[in-house]
């Protein structure tokens, strides 16, 4: 496949690896926001519990090689590079090298499917702020479009959640929690993140055939005083276990991969709560490297080379904080 662009950079949220990073990393993520330090000593806390490694990169790991092989096998056959937001191999550390190995026009495959602030438009200044520290030599990087409603990103979903509800004895009588990490209220005025997500419920609950979901969030580590999206899944387990439900799929349709939030606040702070309530909660995976959603980041990539799509600019106005 005969194309103008030399790489693909996989753009990711990065996470520790071992306890002497988890300080260090999540000093990255909130710097600059209002979240008090006992907040972020509490969130540690459950860094600590998995010996403070994050399952994100292992994951990214997987994806980057379930793509080679994608490309390898059907084009375009371009190196693959990964930088992150918040921990090693950051971004301008990833670009540097890219720039000393002759990249000079990258796509880039960010881990978010969604548009608010910190799922799309952050990432975009993120590439540009690495691009500045490295200077003249960095490579000219574009991001691939959003991705929430691609058909091959909700087979994933569905075929994950498919396999969750085969656990009941009786999948009519469960109800579908899909989940997303909450974002500020005064963020989330700003872009289309909430109805995307009520979008893709949507699109996989018709595909599922059901009519028994909900749109919750999960997640929030804003001031107590600040609106942020809601209802948290702990607060829904509860409403439902009043309505008398008890069984319940749990898809956390907002992230693409296995994060701390899915690993903890669902299988550990969830999971505790409905073990608690009488219900049976089982957990449906995060695309991942499935292989539809790796082939959708294949479509992607070759829709932009064929210049099908446009670069997927933010508008002035779009995803701002507040």
């Amino acid at each position: 496949m005969k194309t103008d662009y030399d790489a693909l950079l996989l753009v990711s949220f990065g996470g520790p690896e071992g306890m002497d990073d988890v300080i260090p990393f999540l000093e990255n993520v909130l710097r600059g926001r209002n979240v008090p330090r006992e907040r972020m000593l509490q969130v540690a806390r459950h860094y600590e519990m998995f010996g403070g490694v994050s399952p994100i990169n292992q994951q990214n790991r997987n994806l980057i090689a379930a793509l080679r092989k994608e490309l390898d096998e059907n084009g375009p056959r371009l190196p693959i590079y990964w930088g992150n937001r918040n921990w090693d191999p950051l971004l301008p550390d990833t670009l540097a090298q890219m720039a000393q190995d002759g990249i000079t026009n990258a796509l880039a495959f960010v881990t978010s499917a969604y548009s608010s602030y910190s799922s799309c438009k952050q990432y975009r200044q993120n590439i540009s702020d690495a691009q500045a520290a490295v200077g003249a030599e960095a490579p000219r990087v574009e991001k691939l479009r959003v991705f929430y409603n691609h058909p091959l990103f909700i087979e994933a979903n569905v075929d994950h959640i498919r396999a969750a509800l085969d656990q009941f004895e009786d999948p009519n009588a469960v109800n579908l929690v899909f989940t997303a990490h909450s974002i500020p209220e005064s963020m989330a005025v700003n872009c289309d993140y909430a109805a995307q997500l009520v979008e893709v419920g949507g699109l996989i609950a018709q595909r599922l055939g059901m009519k028994n979901w909900q749109l919750v969030y999960q997640s929030r580590s804003g001031s107590p005083s600040q609106p942020w999206l809601g209802p948290d899944i702990t607060e829904h387990l509860r409403t439902l276990h009043n309505e008398g439900v008890k069984n319940v799929v749990v898809a956390p349709i907002g992230f693409v991969s296995d994060h701390m939030e899915v690993v903890y606040d669902l299988d550990v702070e969830a999971r505790k709560i409905a073990d608690e309530l009488g219900m049976k909660m089982v957990r449906a995976a995060t695309a991942g490297t499935h292989p539809a959603f790796v082939k959708m980041i294949r479509e992607l990539m070759v829709e932009r080379i064929n210049d099908e799509v446009q670069e997927n600019i933010c508008a002035p106005e779009c995803c701002r904080v507040g």
